[in-house]
């Protein structure tokens, strides 16, 4: 099932080389299309929506808001366990990004007073796939976040939302819901229409046209990041048990026929049993069809000899997941320093952090761990410098500046500092 590689055969690197560099690019065919989409809803707003959604969807655009009596009554027929559940996630979910501490500071010398100030965005735009799909789980990791920051409003664009959607979206406390989805839906957000005001940023996963549409308007809103398929990399040893890392490869592989999920066994036994348990567990796994996809064509078994092979793996492939099912998890986790979140131990399975641990689950995709980090409470604030001289502190530092300035030839720069310095007045 799983596609093997093993440590120390010729190509080994040149494998794992390619695997590293698998950060998936967008068809010129699917960027062309969302152009065209954020050019027509820019020009057209309302109208546009109403027309793309019909072309693509085949749905009537009747409404491009949902009211608040329609959002509260569809969630009101979620059944009580979902929503109890849903509650307790967003206060995990809460409570854990309300540690995220972002202080204004300043600094005072000679003359000098310097200070930084975090302020939130004022609005922001989530979107969350719709339709057949029901991602309640979305809303929360992205609008919690959102509020907790402080911002002042959050809004979701979703095609056909789910009652368990808009039950999430009460929980996470989202001010007002869109009926809109796919690239159109992220240009409204962008650059507004009649019934969708301009956000601050856009965060939320998409199709390849919802992660065109972002790349293109970023510049003119903020974007979290481009997310590609899903993939996790669990690395195993011989106290780990195959069905619960098959279980975990399976639960990755389910998501989309181009998810990622890959097994670094310590020793060619240890993969074995865990190739057999994904054979024997896909046979009746509900999404067998999309599993199986993934699998057979992105899924891998690299055989490694010791654990410290297998962390430097990990942090060479940079995932979105990255899984340690080995002896002494904890002590070779502290040594995972690149990637987006890490399931330490047997029994920390990725869907418990997907849907319920608390840290948000938007996380980065593709190798992009290597420099950037989950979602938070940082995405959604924004940092003011405020720099404050007196005469005496402009004195102090001008000899240095000027110096600089006409290192650069900006002799203009150094004029503005002497004319302080040398005149004594601040105007």
């Amino acid at each position: 099932m799983l596609r093997t590689i093993v440590e120390g055969e010729p190509d080994f690197q040149a494998k794992l080389k390619a695997l590293a560099a698998r950060a998936g690019t967008i068809p010129e065919s699917i960027e062309s299309g969302a152009r065209a989409i954020v050019a027509d809803v820019r020009q057209r707003g309302d109208v546009a929506l109403r027309e793309l959604t019909q072309r693509f969807e085949g749905r009537t655009l009747s409404a491009i808001e949902l009211s608040r009596e329609d959002w509260e009554a569809a969630a009101d027929g979620v059944p009580s366990p979902v929503r109890a559940a849903l509650a307790e996630a967003a206060n995990r979910i809460r409570r854990y990004h309300e540690r995220e501490r972002y202080n204004s500071y300043q600094t005072v010398e000679a003359g000098v007073r310097l200070s930084c100030r975090y302020t939130p965005l004022d609005r922001v735009g989530i979107y969350v796939p719709g339709g057949t799909a029901r991602y309640p789980s979305t809303v929360l990791m992205t609008a919690v976040p959102a509020k907790v920051a402080g911002v002042g409003e959050v809004f979701m664009t979703t095609p056909g939302p789910s009652p368990e959607t808009l039950a999430a979206a009460l929980e996470a406390d989202v001010d007002r819901v869109f009926l809109v989805g796919g690239a159109q839906a992220i240009a409204a957000l962008a650059y507004g229409t009649e019934s969708i005001p301009r956000v601050d940023k856009i965060v939320g996963p998409g199709n390849a046209y919802v992660a065109a549409a972002k790349r293109l308007v970023f510049g003119d809103v903020g974007i979290e990041m481009i997310a590609g398929p899903t993939e996790v990399v669990i690395a195993a040893d011989a106290t780990a048990h195959p069905a619960w890392v098959a279980a975990d490869l399976l639960a990755q592989a389910e998501h989309d026929l181009l998810a990622v999920p890959i097994l670094v066994a310590v020793g060619k036994e240890v993969a074995e049993r865990v190739d057999k348990e994904v054979e024997s567990q896909l046979a009746d796994l509900p999404r067998q069809a999309i599993a199986a996809k993934a699998i057979a064509e992105q899924g891998v078994a690299i055989v490694v000899g010791n654990a410290k092979t297998a962390i430097a793996i990990i942090n060479q492939l940079a995932p979105e997941h990255a899984g340690i099912a080995m002896a002494d998890a904890r002590q070779w986790a502290e040594q995972v320093t690149t990637a987006g979140a890490v399931f330490v131990g047997h029994e920390a399975c990725e869907a418990l952090g997907d849907y319920f641990a608390g840290p948000s689950h938007v996380l980065p995709t593709g190798g992009s761990a290597r420099f950037s980090s989950p979602l938070g409470v940082g995405d959604f604030l924004k940092r003011t410098s405020f720099i404050e001289y007196d005469l005496a502190g402009v004195r102090k530092q001008a000899e240095a500046v000027v110096a600089l300035a006409e290192v650069e030839g900006l002799f203009g720069h150094a004029r503005s500092v002497l004319l302080r310095a040398k005149a004594g007045t601040s105007t």
